[in-house]
Parts: structure tokens; sequence; C-alpha cells
């Protein structure tokens, strides 16, 4: 592979703001695996956000690529999947698996799309130091007789409208929107963008934790949500905390804590099988691999207040963000029925742009 921008690459990156600045470009903020596509004859590469190759887990993408895509490009993008008109994680998270029979098998049942929306290289050029509204423009006439599996990103720069789409998208499970200044250039590894996301309030049950990774502190919270048969299952944690709030809640929930974890709603969670018939923190996976999934069990009787952008199934797609205790509400009184749940809107009319 021989190209004016080589593997790896890793793609420019946005800040979180709370509202959408006017005067930029704004697509929809996409909820898949983030990769660029350099394209070099036959030769395709899909590289991750941390520069490692997925191209193994996604052939059906590589082949539509390399079907479409013109000769020699490299681009930026989202490897996506959707499932009754909505994007599914979970779907796209079991790909990376070691199997390639099972990856096959995958891809033909469910099969992924890459949304495009940034141009990278062209040719012998390099479109790195080129402002955004070119690159788009250019991206445009690239992908001009695109079809499906491969999109290109709907994007205006109409703040009224992305405002529209920040509100209706959600349903179709898109994460928010992303504003990219005209002028920007492409500058690899670098927060130059901006995303406005989702935010909503749970009250959670704080059924344990795992201690932190640098010492006897506390490293996340294991939050849980009562289902409609009384069970209380793991729906995340929450993990961003100074370092001095870590000590003084190892203080705070010592005497919460249970040891032995006998008759805790989550003390099978080291039996494999029990995560069959319930969410458990714990469940191994191959993101986990031989990672430490320990934790220390809390009697479930403190509630806590977070922040999470949008549910995925049935837990939080993100880490939440702990507000503050709640000592008014009682555990059994945080249950799944408590959550806003947006409005169904079909992807097909996301990508379409006919829905706005």
């Amino acid at each position: 592979m021989d190209l004016p921008v080589m593997p790896p690459v890793k793609p420019m990156l946005a800040k979180a703001v709370k509202t959408i600045p006017p005067g930029m470009q704004y697509e929809a903020k996409w909820d898949g695996f983030r990769a660029i596509v350099h394209r070099d004859g036959a030769e395709l590469v899909l590289g991750s956000r941390t520069g490692k190759p997925l191209t193994r887990y996604f052939p059906e993408v590589a082949a539509d690529l390399l079907e479409q895509l013109p000769p020699r490009c490299v681009l930026d993008g989202e490897i996506v999947i959707a499932r009754e008109g909505r994007l599914d994680f979970d779907r796209l998270s079991e790909r990376i698996h070691p199997a390639a029979s099972r990856v096959r098998t995958l891809a033909e049942r469910t099969p992924a799309s890459f949304i495009a929306f940034d141009l990278l290289a062209l040719g012998d050029e390099s479109w790195l130091d080129t402002p955004l509204a070119e690159r788009r423009a250019r991206l445009t006439e690239v992908l001009a007789g695109a079809r499906p599996r491969l999109h290109l990103a709907p994007a205006t720069t109409d703040v009224e409208r992305a405002q529209r789409w920040f509100e209706r998208y959600e349903g179709a499970g898109l994460d928010g929107i992303v504003a990219k200044p005209l002028d920007l250039r492409y500058r690899p590894d670098q927060r130059l963008m901006f995303k406005i996301k989702h935010e909503r309030t749970a009250d959670v049950v704080v059924a344990g934790y795992r201690p932190h990774k640098s010492g006897p502190v506390v490293g996340s919270l294991l939050l849980g949500l009562f289902d409609a048969a009384g069970a209380l299952q793991h729906v995340g944690v929450c993990a961003a905390f100074p370092m001095k709030r870590r000590a003084e809640l190892i203080d705070e929930l010592e005497p919460l804590r249970m040891d032995p974890a006998t008759g805790h709603p989550w003390a099978a969670w080291a039996e494999e099988a029990a995560h069959a018939g319930a969410r458990l923190p714990g469940a191994p996976s191959r993101w986990t691999g031989t990672k430490d999934l320990s934790w220390v069990a809390l009697r479930p009787e403190r509630v806590a207040e977070v922040a999470y952008d949008h549910m995925e199934g049935d837990r939080f797609r993100h880490t939440a963000r702990f507000r503050r205790w709640r000592p008014d509400r009682t555990p059994e009184s945080c249950t799944y029925a408590q959550l806003d749940e947006p409005v169904r809107y079909d992807l097909a009319e996301v990508l379409s742009g006919s829905g706005d």
C-alpha cells in the first residue's frame, strides 16, 4: 500500500459542549465503530479509532468498499449495524470474535454498513490541509453513486435543521449532533470538533463497586435497576471521580459492605450460567479478556442520581455520570419504568435526509 496518507491514522475527535454552536457544518453523531478506510487498488484496511485493524471482522463492508470506492482513497467514517430501523450496538460488538466462521455467519445474518463523513486522501493527493467545506464537496462527488451498504452521512449548515435532527434522530439510535467548523483542516487525534449529546437522569441502586487500579479507593460504582419481575439488574457503572472523592467513597460505603456476598442479588456473578438469565456485573466478554472483573458487594440500600446518554437494550450505553445521592428515594422505587423512551425513528429516513 502506497497512499499519501498511510495507516494507521487516529481520527479527528470532538469535545463535548452543551448547545449546538452556530455557523458550522452539522452531522448526526453515529453510534458505531469509528473507522478510517485506506484503499489502494485491491488492498483495503479498516482502521479502528486506536489504529488497530478491523478488516477481518467486517468482510462484507470491505467487499462493498472495494466495489464502490475510488481505486486510491482514504475516508473517515463509522461502521454501523441497523436492526428494525435502529442502530444496534450490541450486534456490532458481537463481530469482535476470534473465530472467522462466526464472523462470516454474523456478516450474512446482520450485515454492517459504512457511513462516510470525511475525505483524507484521493488519488495521489492528501486532503488533510484542505478546509472541511471543500473536503465535504469533494466527498459528495466521490460518493454520488453510492449504494447501500455504503452511505454518505447527511450534513447541513442550517443550525435549526440540526436542532430538529438532535430532537428526532435519537429514536433511530443516534447519539446526538457533531458540529464542525467549515474551515477546519483534518487533524488526527485532536479534539477540534464539537459534540452535543443527549443527557437524561435516572435514580439507581448502588449495589457494589470495583476498586481502582491504583490502590484501595473506589474505581467505579455498580448500578442497578429493578425490572418488572422485581429482580435487580446490573445496568452499568459510573466512574469519573476525583482521587480524593474515590478515597472518601471507600469510608462512606464501608457500612454497606457485604463480605461474603451471600444473599446479594448478584451473588452468583462468577458463575457463567447465571448470566444467561440475568444481567450481572462481571460478565466475561471479548472486550474484557483476562481483566480482573471482581467487585465488592454492597447491601443494595443506597440510591444515587446519575446522568446517562441513552439506553442500549436494558443497560446504559455509556458510563453514567454521578450527580448526587438520593436519600429521599427507596431502592425499590428505582425501576426501568422511570426511564424516558425516545420516539422511534426509522434509520432509513436519517440516511436519506427525508425525515426533517
